[in-house]
């Protein structure tokens, strides 16, 4: 008699909090939060009110985990076939779909109630990030551009700093804009060379399944050259000074052991690029903006 493996225990009263935490990666919101940040130092080249500073982190982790938890919602019939995915907390029953319903709403509700304690503005804007957040899953399967609609729901931090603090559009946090967003896209192409064959039979469009796996590290490798370009422009347009560009180059560095360091189809190379590597480069930069702001 053939014996079958019990699913996983669903979580359940006080497991549930951490098994959403590891749902949504809540460690891979440093991806995003130092260049939110970065915005709000680089705004007035100082430190803002550490208020401030709080909502912008309560509407950044809302914004993350929401984004994530629609993520998960929408893919989650699509993980369950894919043997890489197919231990995440929805397809494996350790969550329910309703549980990470309830999760996204408490998500929105948190990211709604930091952007009412900051300027009026960030009120009219919260919808645009929060469409691309639902637009992204869907997005993979009809275009291979959809790295880039992530990289454009992302890297409104910097932006959304940049006003936190001055309530104000500027050309910096455009560029800072730009930048994070060519980043994201570029690391997520390389991302996707994790299910290059999951994806064909799924439907899934991206830049691997289309332009195939080489081609893509040279499509991820040119987002990231342009990324740094951004960043120096970036830098020029908010008159920042050496400790800023000190910092650019090490993120250039950083970016250059990344693709000298990924190899198609080596699983093991792509997933330290994709934490390790993007961690610290977020992190990097965020100390040349708090080292540009304390010799200013």
């Amino acid at each position: 008699m053939s014996m079958s493996t019990p699913a996983p225990p669903r979580a359940t009263g006080a497991q549930v909090v951490p098994a959403l935490l590891g749902l949504v990666r809540f460690q891979h919101t440093v991806f995003a939060l130092p260049f939110a940040f970065a915005g709000a130092l680089m705004a007035q080249n100082a430190w803002p009110p550490i208020g401030v500073l709080a909502w912008i982190l309560l509407a950044m982790v809302g914004a993350r985990s929401l984004a994530m938890a629609l993520n998960r919602l929408v893919d989650r019939e699509m993980d369950a076939r894919n043997p890489r995915t197919a231990g995440r907390h929805i397809p494996a029953g350790r969550l329910t779909a309703n549980q990470v319903r309830a999760f996204a709403l408490v998500s929105l509700i948190a990211l709604l109630v930091a952007v009412s304690q900051l300027p009026s503005i960030t009120w009219w804007l919260w919808p645009i990030p929060v469409a691309l957040f639902v637009a992204y899953p869907y997005a993979k399967r009809f275009t291979w551009a959809c790295h880039l609609i992530l990289g454009i729901s992302i890297g409104i931090a910097p932006i959304g700093g940049w006003i936190a603090v001055t309530g104000q559009f500027a050309p910096a946090p455009m560029l800072l804009w730009l930048a994070v967003a060519l980043w994201i896209g570029g690391f997520d192409v390389v991302y996707a060379l994790l299910d290059v064959e999951s994806d064909r039979r799924e439907g899934i469009h991206s830049v691997p399944v289309r332009f195939g796996e080489v081609r893509a590290m040279h499509i991820a490798a040119a987002c990231h050259l342009a990324t740094v370009a951004l960043l120096v422009l970036a830098g020029a347009a908010a008159s920042v000074t050496w400790p800023y560009y000190v910092a650019v180059a090490a993120c250039a560095v950083i970016l250059a052991w990344e693709h000298l360091h990924v190899r198609p189809g080596d699983a093991a190379r792509i997933n330290a690029a994709f934490g390790t590597a993007n961690m610290a480069m977020s992190l990097v930069f965020l100390v040349g903006v708090v080292a540009e702001v304390a010799v200013a």
